[in-house]
């Protein structure tokens, strides 16, 4: 129970994130709204340090820095696909993807799946289709573009997960600082890089340190959860996230849900729970 718990915990957070740094993304480049969350993400755990503690050993540093550049790719990756648009379309295939790459990691490491987790990995594919091709009268339909982000987006959360559930159970808040501050230090550097591109734009500032206060939040919950539970379960609870984002479009955003979209996310609900049945 704690684990499930602590893992819906992490999903509540991440829908409220993406939400925020999707809007943030709008209003100027992406990488300028990741330059105010990576920071203010780190800070949080930072802080969290001489509550939880931190232990800096080899394997810590590695499997952090690994996350970290993950990380870096995910807030870019998501940032920009949320902005794109719509919500309600990118975010459940976003979560989807995110959630299949870990159960695959878990089922290798040598958690097992029951009846449960074999009918929910096909409905989980199945709700991908319905949810990208779900449309109508007046209905946005995401590009190609958007679709490749979306799910470039959810390989690099899975493989942040994946590295976070590696690291030694006993470092704990190490793994989150080290990886934040890595994708911090590679969003820096990318943004110098590419200064002349960002745009005169300046970033929602708030917004965009609510957005990385949040996403701290969320992945220090999932830590907990995977320490406590089996990897496959808790980041198919984590998945369920787009919940939270895909309401808060519709009720600030005012973005259409229609049959089709409620199908799919309904068949997603489903897989979600049969997967964390098993």
């Amino acid at each position: 129970m704690i684990a499930l718990l602590l893992a819906l915990g992490s999903s509540l957070a991440y829908g409220c994130a993406d939400f925020l740094g999707g809007l943030g993304a709008r209003k100027a480049h992406v990488l300028r709204t990741v330059m105010i969350a990576a920071p203010a993400s780190l800070a949080v755990e930072l802080l969290l340090w001489p509550v939880l503690g931190a232990s800096f050993s080899a394997g810590t540093i590695g499997w952090g820095a690994a996350s970290g550049v993950a990380s870096a790719a995910a807030f870019a990756l998501l940032y920009r696909t949320l902005a794109i648009g719509p919500m309600n379309v990118l975010s459940p295939i976003t979560a989807l993807i995110s959630a299949m790459l870990p159960v695959g990691a878990g089922l290798f490491q040598g958690e097992r799946l029951g009846l449960a987790g074999l009918v929910g990995l096909p409905l989980a594919l199945v709700a991908v289709v319905l949810v990208s091709a779900g449309h109508g009268a007046g209905s946005a339909r995401p590009s190609r573009t958007a679709l490749l982000l979306a799910f470039g987006a959810g390989a690099a959360i899975a493989l942040q997960l994946i590295f976070l559930h590696q690291a030694p159970s006993d470092s704990g808040v190490a793994p989150l600082i080290v990886g934040r501050g890595v994708s911090s230090a590679v969003t820096l550097a990318a943004a110098g890089l590419l200064y002349r591109r960002l745009g005169a734009e300046k970033p929602a500032y708030a917004m965009s340190a609510a957005a990385g206060v949040l996403d701290s939040v969320a992945n220090l919950l999932f830590l907990l959860a995977a320490r406590s539970g089996d990897l496959a379960v808790v980041a198919v609870i984590t998945a369920l996230y787009p919940t939270g984002t895909v309401l808060l479009a519709r009720s600030v955003l005012a973005e259409r849900i229609h049959r089709g979209q409620l199908v799919g996310l309904g068949t997603a609900a489903v897989a979600v729970s049969l997967l964390a049945l098993t």
